[in-house]
């Protein structure tokens, strides 16, 4: 069986009613993953600046993004990050796992995991705080953040 795709159409439905939500008219570009993972983005982060409640949909969408975006940039199996309950990924090169818990694990909140993409927080301040938590010696994610620019939701370059 070939792996699920993306729901584009849920996808563009949890963008557009997170900027209704906030005043916005309805996104107006080209509907792949990536246009949609970064609107989501900016639609949350405008939720968050209007002191809303970003919608549950629309976060995941973000999240998914900047996670997938993670992927790309530090390609490997050795660390899993890991922003419940909305997703999870393996990434970082190294010694991959393949059963329980991995020794490398990374675990945020949505909004902290955004903040942290985004740039808005950096990863030494995250740690200090306790807003994240990461164990074994390849957690440390600093190298790899921000992952988009500003809250636009365009990847940055490293």
């Amino acid at each position: 069986m070939p792996a699920r795709g993306p729901d584009l159409g849920g996808l563009l439905a949890a963008v557009n009613d997170q900027r209704a939500a906030v005043g916005e008219s309805p996104f107006r570009g080209v509907a792949t993953e990536r246009t949609l993972g970064a609107a989501s983005l900016a639609a949350v982060t405008a939720a968050t600046r209007a002191g809303a409640e970003p919608l549950r949909p629309a976060l995941r969408g973000a999240v998914r993004y900047t996670l997938g975006l993670l992927a790309e940039r530090a390609p490997g199996r050795s660390v899993e990050v890991r922003v419940p309950p909305l997703a999870a990924v393996q990434c970082v090169p190294g010694p991959r796992h393949t059963r329980g818990t991995p020794p490398n694990l990374v675990e945020t909140d949505p909004m902290t995991w955004l903040d942290l993409a985004t740039g808005r927080l950096a990863w030494p301040a995250a740690v200090a705080a306790g807003r994240v938590y990461a164990s074994g010696q390849r957690a440390d994610l600093s190298a790899y953040l921000p992952l988009v620019s500003g809250d636009a939701g365009s990847p940055t370059s490293h």
